[in-house]
């Protein structure tokens, strides 16, 4: 017995001091730049302090609560969010899983039964008989050369991968969430101008029909004047088609049925206000906090451990074996009687005659990582061009945004004084008509501009993975291990 204890402690000793072959993950070397060179957006005009763009719940710079609230259930009940999330709870099992190859694996078996044999086999003996067999198994790989805490690591990895996927999918979910909203009160607010002109050019065919009676106009007049409002009319049927379009996919994003938030929606409301400046902060800062960069070099850890675990077939694998049972017989024989079993085994399984197969596969395993290193580069560099063209997305929009506010609002003292003067009968109606019309087309074109800048905001703190969870809302059970 004592023989049995030094030689499983020297086993355990010998598995502690055990290399570990194979690369050794390094975190790539990627260049970037010292900060961002697209162009800033227009200086506040306020003193108020400014979003920093890696504050969490980003939507709560917008100072809207329904925005607020619609992106927190969206966070809650989203069903991809929820398909994310069982993906993670998977690879949390299995790393799980991976773990207990660090030990040894103990089963229990027991076997009873009753048997006959036949008369020919029994030589004289009773040919009826009982027996039962208890055992205790026990397994053990020794991890000498490092393949079982290569694959326990590389399962790691995946796990933190998946989880950087569910948070590169709350940060899609909550953008869309954002970027819909946005867009539905953008499309409310063209609408409520459409609804204005055609009031507007509504008084002016009254207007028109009136001096037509008396004589002063002409029918070519009155037929240009209802074509421009019945053009006018024509805009709202498909306005309020995508208004119906965003109500029903934030209610689809908030995981419930397309018409449940219709009447909560329906209600218009301007558009969320837009910050001034967001701070991009560094390349490196943003290279960092990218969830799905985070997730592209979790992977390329995962595939250089796979590299350790093909090259640990280069060597030998050593297995422990253990058994203890019982073994009783009861048929009125010689052979009745309780017997004791054990045994300690060590299996040595050395590959050695197929290195060619072994090296094979260590090359394929190099191939996959040299990919990932690929892969990892790419949604670097892929990210940094995100961000760069959403600096310059949001700074030219906030630029457009002044111009046609001031040519909206030009346009409409104009169109206010074409009316005057041709009820005084200074102007003609055709110069009314141009001024209707030109008032309406930048009044839409402000709102559809101030629409895309608030889009354009949003956009741009998806890019910098700006308000992403940094530790998984309490309502998501994903741990980081």
């Amino acid at each position: 017995m004592r023989s049995f204890n030094a030689f499983l402690a020297s086993l355990v000793l010998l598995s502690s001091m055990a290399c570990s072959v194979g690369p050794r993950y390094k975190r790539p070397d990627t260049t970037l730049p010292a900060q961002f060179t697209a162009p800033a957006a227009p200086s506040p005009v306020s003193s108020a302090p400014q979003p920093e763009a890696a504050d969490a719940q980003f939507w709560h710079s917008f100072h809207d609560p329904e925005l607020t609230a619609l992106v927190e259930r969206a966070l809650e009940a989203n069903n991809d969010l929820k398909t994310a999330l069982a993906h993670y709870d998977a690879a949390k099992a299995l790393w799980r899983l991976r773990k207990f190859d660090r030990f040894p694996t103990v089963t229990a078996s027991e076997d009873a039964g009753r048997q006959k044999i036949a008369a020919s086999q029994a030589f004289g003996y009773p040919r009826n008989g009982r027996y039962s067999n208890s055992t205790v198994n026990a397994s053990w790989e020794l991890d000498f050369f490092g393949r079982v805490r290569h694959n326990v690591e590389s399962q790691r990895q995946q796990l933190l991968a998946s989880g950087s996927d569910l948070a590169a999918m709350q940060v899609a979910i909550a953008g869309e969430v954002a970027q819909t909203y946005i867009d539905l009160r953008g499309q409310q607010d063209r609408l409520r101008v459409a609804r204005q002109n055609v009031e507007n050019e509504g008084r002016t065919v009254k207007l028109v029909e009136a001096t037509y009676s008396a004589g002063r106009g002409t029918q070519f007049d009155l037929a240009r004047v209802r074509a421009l409002y019945e053009s006018t009319t024509s805009r709202i049927p498909a306005l309020q088609a995508a208004i119906a379009l965003d109500e029903h996919r934030l209610a689809v994003l908030c995981g419930q049925l397309p018409d449940a938030l219709t009447t909560e929606l329906d209600q218009e409301k301007a558009l969320p206000d837009l910050p001034e400046i967001i701070d991009p902060g560094t390349p490196a800062n943003v290279v960092r906090r990218r969830p799905d960069v985070s997730a592209s070099e979790q992977r390329l850890h995962a595939a250089t451990e796979q590299i350790g675990i093909q090259t640990a077939d280069l060597f030998p694998r050593v297995n422990f074996a253990g058994l203890l049972g019982l073994f009783q017989y009861h048929s009125d024989s010689a052979f009745d009687g309780i017997s004791p079993i054990n045994l300690a085994a060590l299996n040595i399984d050395w590959s050695f005659l197929d290195r060619g197969r072994v090296r094979a596969r260590i090359a394929a395993s190099r191939a996959d990582g040299d990919a990932q290193l690929a892969q990892y580069q790419q949604t670097v560099l892929l990210a940094l061009q995100d961000v760069e063209d959403s600096l310059v997305r949001y700074a030219r929009s906030r630029e457009q945004d002044d111009q046609l506010h001031q040519a909206a609002a030009d346009s409409k003292r104009a169109a206010d004084l074409a009316n005057v003067r041709y009820r005084e009968g200074a102007t003609g109606l055709l110069d009314l008509l141009d001024a209707e019309r030109v008032e309406l087309e930048y009044e839409d074109a402000y709102a559809a501009s101030h629409l895309q800048s608030a889009s354009a905001a949003v956009g741009l703190y998806k890019s910098l993975a700006g308000g992403w969870p940094q530790q998984t809302p309490q309502t998501i059970r994903a741990i980081k291990p």
